[in-house]
Order: C-alpha cells, then structure tokens, then sequence
C-alpha cells in the first residue's frame, strides 16, 4: 500500500502519554492474561460497537460524560503508524465527502482518538481490551494501536490495508450514525429478544463491512495505491474476525444465534460487495433476504 507522501488528516487527537508507537496488548487493569479472555472481548467488540454501546449507551444517552484530557494535540511528525492512521482516515474524509456531495448533503467528519490502555469516552470509559470502536456519542473513533500487533500476533491478519480496513470500518459506524440507522438500530433494544437484537447487530456490522468495501474501492480510483494482495489481506482480516472463527477459537465451537458481527463468510461476502460495486445502495443488509 503506496500510502506515504498522501494527504494526512488534521482531525487526529493524540491521547497517549508518551507520542510514539509501544508494544504489546494492554487490558486495562493488572495481571489480566492475554489468553482466551481478549480473544472473546475482541469476538464482542471489534471492528464495531464496543461493549459499552452495546449495553445501552450507543447514542450517547444514559452514557457517561468526557471527562477532560488537556489540550488535545496531533501525533507527532516522526510516529509512522500515526502518519499511517491519519492518512488513511484523510481518505475516507475524502471518499465520503464526496459521495455525501453527490447526494446534496455534507459530510462532518469524525475524530480519531490515539489511546494507551482507557480513555474516557461520551460512551463512557473505553478499554484497549474491547478493540477500535466508535462512539456516536461523541462522534469520534477510538484506536489502541497496540492493537494492531495482536493483529499480526494473534489474530493472524497482518498487513497494511489490513489496518487500513480497520480504520475503514469504523468510520462506516460514523456514517451509518449520520444516516440515523445506528439510533433506529438502538431504539429497538429492550423490545425485541437478545437473539433477534443481536441479528439486528450483524447487519450492522456487515453494513460497515461494506462501507469499507466502498472506501476501498473509491480510494484505490483516485490513488492507484493499492498492490498486488492489499485487498486479499483485508479479506483475510474479514475471515479472521467473523464470529465463528473467533468463538471457535476460544471456546471450541460456535453459536449461531449469539453472532454480533457476522460469519466469516457474511463479513468477507459484504466488504466484497462495497469493494465491487463502490455503491451505498448495494450495501443495504438490512433489506437483504440473505447475509
């Protein structure tokens, strides 16, 4: 992925104490193992809603209030997984600016938050151990990047563009926010069962999926910087973070009706179909007879 020297975004906000990059996998408290216990909180809440939006704080409402950080400031000038982060979101700020223009409408484009460890959120305190996520609270992406090693290590999705669908896909939360589907989506809790609730969070899920697909699809038309395996390695970060690859992983077998995010197949099937078609219409799963 040809990225550098792009346009970077100026709406990044650099939480972590220390500036530059670090390893490993935090989860917030102390001694927890980075065993079976982060593979199922990333099962629940990677690449989508956390956990806290999850259980009823999605739109902001009963969430927590921001607590103050200081100064918000950028990254700085020599963190090259910053500059990547922040190239890739200049892109989807370009993408969808630019599919919002063609439909008469502006695009207000989301904060990237940079975090060690927890931040506070208006969703209330997000952890390292939920993975990326968004907050229509506040209207702002979260991104640990440590957790993009876990990535690599454990979840066995490395590459580039890999992270770059990351990043892709929770801007697709953003968007979905804009178009009110996330609060119809959040209106339905408390009356409906957990099991049809959590089929209502796949197709949101795999929604995102395919606005990634989209981002994919304009960004590599105006840039050409994509190469050969780019988007395979996106693919095979879709196979890798389905709900039955991961429950799998972590408890032997799958089930079904606890799917949050979507197969393996569905999330590949649906970033395929925004990459293909480039077209928000061909991304409605909700009208969808079939996933």
């Amino acid at each position: 992925m040809r990225w550098e020297g792009q346009r970077e975004s100026e709406n990044v906000e650099d939480r972590r104490s220390g500036g530059g990059g670090g390893g490993g996998f935090g989860i917030g408290g102390r001694g927890i193992g980075i065993g079976t216990i982060v593979v199922a909180l990333i099962g629940w809440g990677v690449f989508g809603i956390n956990p806290l939006t999850t259980i009823g704080v999605l739109s902001g409402g009963g969430g927590q209030p921001v607590q103050q950080q200081g100064p918000a400031h950028a990254p700085p000038a020599n963190d090259k997984n910053a500059a990547f982060v922040s190239t890739v979101l200049a892109s989807t700020e370009d993408v969808w600016s630019q599919i919002f223009q063609q439909a008469g409408q502006r695009y207000p484009a989301p904060k990237l938050v940079l975090y060690r460890g927890a931040t506070p959120t208006a969703c209330g305190t997000g952890q390292s151990a939920m993975g990326p996520f968004y907050c229509p609270g506040d209207q702002k992406v979260y991104l640990d990047m440590d957790f993009f090693d876990t990535m690599t290590r454990q979840l066995g999705a490395p590459g580039e563009f890999a992270r770059a669908y990351v990043v892709a896909h929770e801007v697709g939360h953003h968007v979905q926010n804009l178009e009110g589907i996330t609060g119809k989506v959040d209106a339905m809790r408390g009356r409906i069962s957990a099991a049809q609730q959590n089929a209502l969070s796949v197709r949101l899920e795999l929604q995102a999926d395919c606005y990634a697909g989209i981002w994919a699809n304009k960004s590599q038309q105006a840039k050409q910087w994509l190469d050969a395996g780019d988007i395979e390695s996106a693919i095979n970060a879709a196979q890798q973070i389905g709900d039955d690859t991961l429950q799998k992983r972590s408890q032997g077998y799958a089930v079904p009706d606890s799917f949050t995010h979507g197969s393996s197949a569905q999330r590949v099937r649906w970033f395929t179909q925004g990459f293909k078609t480039g077209s928000v219409q061909a991304c409605d799963t909700f009208n969808a007879q079939g996933l």
